[in-house]
């Protein structure tokens, strides 16, 4: 029965690699077609992309607008080694572009309270304001090690035709299972 079903995976990766019009089929060098993606998903994912690094903007200069220093977080937190590291960074072979702003949380954002006193606030920005449980693992880590005071999730919310921004404290989303 498995023979059966590994070939009809196989006759499948066949049809598909040879549809140019729906698929785009990418080769190994044994000339064994590799990754096999949905033209459709991979505009949705181009929009996809193009709409979140607006929003990116959009909330940074929020930020600065209401009389925060913002700049791109560009460390990680390996959970593992229990420490910060820098991000890696991703290389794009087409535009031959290395992207450096690749860190957990996208911002740090700093505000003067009073003399000698700063607020230290991390903003991750996700248009839909959902956190993966790797990334709230993260926000813990930062919180409890004293990193950041606070971590802000900023999200659209969509006001008629205009999209604004909403910001929620980790603490008190996540907060009360993340923090124990």
């Amino acid at each position: 029965m498995e023979r059966i079903k590994n070939k009809k995976e196989i006759m499948e990766m066949i049809r598909k690699a040879g549809d140019p019009n729906n698929y785009e089929t990418s080769w190994d060098e044994r000339g064994i077609p590799g990754v096999i993606k949905k033209k459709s998903e991979i505009k949705k994912g181009r929009v996809s992309k193009a709409t979140g690094a607006r929003f990116e903007l959009k909330v940074r200069k929020d930020l600065e607008e209401k009389g925060r220093v913002v700049d791109k977080w560009s460390n990680n937190v390996d959970l593992d080694e229990d420490k910060v590291v820098p991000a890696k960074r991703k290389y794009n072979p087409f535009s031959k572009v290395m992207a450096i702003g690749t860190g957990f949380p996208d911002f740090v954002s700093i505000k003067r309270i009073h003399e000698g006193a700063y607020s230290v606030i991390g903003v991750e920005v996700k248009i839909n304001g959902l956190l993966s449980k790797i990334e709230k693992e993260k926000c813990a880590w930062y919180l409890k090690k004293g990193i950041f005071s606070g971590i802000w999730i900023a999200k659209a919310e969509k006001k008629g035709r205009k999209i604004e921004v909403v910001y929620e404290n980790f603490l008190e989303k996540y907060g009360k299972k993340y923090m124990e």
